[in-house]
């Protein structure tokens, strides 16, 4: 961690954690969304809540940062969940057969 300090390419680093970690998420929706659907939006709060917490009880600024980029991109998640499922209704993205069901109550 000194090297980065002495370099000061924290920002770098953040920055570019913050791309991967956005990033990450997107996949994460369209497979949580086609395998679970909206059901698991609370264990995205969860990790919401707990990137908090760490956030708040780290001492280091680089990883206190990325904690807190990490918790919010789990609470937008939760926004992105929905939006994916209307992406599915829509067309946009693949539905999955075995649920077929919890769509079409979508629909009407």
């Amino acid at each position: 961690m000194e090297f980065i300090y002495e370099l000061n390419a924290g920002g770098i680093i953040i920055g570019l954690c913050t791309f991967l970690i956005i990033g990450l998420f997107h996949p994460v929706v369209v497979k949580a969304e086609y395998y679970w659907g909206t059901k698991c939006w609370w264990i995205f709060l969860l990790l919401g809540i707990l990137g908090v917490a760490g956030s708040v009880v780290v001492d280091d600024i680089l990883v206190s940062t990325l904690l807190g980029v990490f918790s919010f991109s789990s609470f937008w998640t939760i926004k992105e969940l929905f939006e994916q499922k209307e992406r599915v209704l829509k067309g946009w993205f693949p539905m999955n057969p075995k649920r077929k069901d919890e769509y079409n109550s979508c629909q009407k």
